[in-house]
């Protein structure tokens, strides 16, 4: 969807909704170590992935999209309950000039170099298509400088580093500290709690990665992402030991065998991917009776019925989108809640998510971002 008749308008739109300011080129050293030249604060900004908006309403919640002249396509598609609480708030997102993905390789570099930007924002995860296509120095021969930032290969220890890059490109580093004074403060009441314990038991947790979103089983995490999260919410991830990398699939078999104690699977509403699909539609505003009916569904596959999390009822889903944010804090709330019940009674995440939209967002907190099947 590129929409090269609402480019100027667009921009110009962009360029009127944000203050002035003196320009100043500074040199930013992204999340790969790369050191950037970037005439800052940025005015102009196309963003590698619609759903980058999570860490633009942080640091600009009067208007998230007042930078951004272009964007990938994923958003509406990939977290459309998201998107359109954004939309109905910021109308104009609808008119964003869209392109996309660099790992498909439909990255348009003639519309980039329409769009003018002071930078483009990219996920640490596209770096390899980047670098495979040669668009650092095809972009840089143009005048359009890229900076990697990483909420999703490594997100502990890239986070507050990540906000703290886009903070200095948009001259809102008090925001970003502060935003990362609140992360480092919430995730401390799960790991405080994790360390002080001297005989701490692991219960075993199986994550399937966007269950039933196919028909293959079982999608999962390695010992990142949401592998690391259960690690770091006390709990074994039982994936680790199969799947090396971040991403990868245990088979049927193997979960059997393993027999796990806990199943978390990760859902969305992913109607415009999968339209009646499988998967556990957990998101903003989500109907949770739809969403447990289709939890309890995935557990009657060969993998889960006679496990030790399904006989017992220790069966959840959670938001998916908390692998690739700035929120990932919340999702170690609510794994911690679940794998330590006895640790973690005065634990609340869903007032830590409140408080999230409260003190950061511009929308309003709508329940739904995680079910249990008991």
């Amino acid at each position: 969807m590129n929409h090269f008749s609402m480019l100027l308008g667009a921009g110009a739109v962009a360029l009127s909704a944000v203050t002035p300011a003196l320009a100043e080129v500074v040199t930013v050293t992204d999340i790969t170590g790369r050191q950037v030249q970037v005439d800052t604060p940025v005015q102009r900004v196309i963003l590698g992935e619609g759903r980058q908006s999570f860490f633009t309403a942080v640091l600009e919640p009067q208007n998230p999209f007042a930078r951004v002249v272009g964007w990938r396509d994923d958003f509406i598609q990939a977290d459309p309950d998201s998107y359109a609480a954004y939309a109905e708030k910021f109308p104009q997102v609808a008119d964003l000039p869209a392109f996309g993905g660099f790992k498909e390789g439909t990255f348009d570099i003639e519309q980039a170099v329409a769009l003018n930007p002071d930078v483009m924002i990219l996920n640490l995860e596209a770096k390899a298509a980047t670098d495979e296509a040669g668009y650092e120095e095809k972009l840089a021969a143009v005048g359009i400088p890229i900076v990697y930032v990483d909420f999703r290969e490594d997100p502990f220890a890239h986070t507050a580093q990540s906000m703290e890059i886009i903070g200095q490109l948009y001259g809102e580093e008090d925001r970003a500290a502060e935003f990362n004074t609140f992360f480092n403060g919430e995730l401390a009441k799960v790991t405080d709690v994790i360390n002080a314990q001297t005989d701490l038991q692991r219960p075993l947790v199986f994550v399937e990665r966007a269950g039933g979103y196919s028909e293959d089983c079982c999608m999962s995490f390695g010992g990142a992402n949401f592998g690391q999260m259960v690690e770091i919410a006390g709990g074994k991830n039982m994936a680790t030991e199969f799947i090396p990398g971040t991403f990868g699939t245990v088979n049927a078999e193997q979960i059997i065998a393993s027999n796990p104690d806990i199943v978390v699977v990760t859902g969305g509403n992913w109607e415009a991917y999968v339209p009646g699909g499988n998967w556990v539609g957990v998101a903003p505003g989500a109907d949770m009776d739809a969403a447990r009916k289709k939890l309890a569904n995935l557990m009657t596959r060969p993998a889960f019925t006679g496990i030790k999390a399904n006989e017992t009822g220790n069966v959840h889903a959670i938001w998916h989108q908390f692998y690739n944010n700035p929120y990932s804090f919340v999702a170690v709330q609510q794994l911690a809640k679940w794998i330590h019940p006895e640790l973690f009674a005065d634990l609340d995440p869903e007032a830590t998510l409140k408080e999230l939209h409260a003190r950061f967002l511009p929308i309003d907190y709508r329940p739904g971002y995680w079910v249990s099947l008991n």
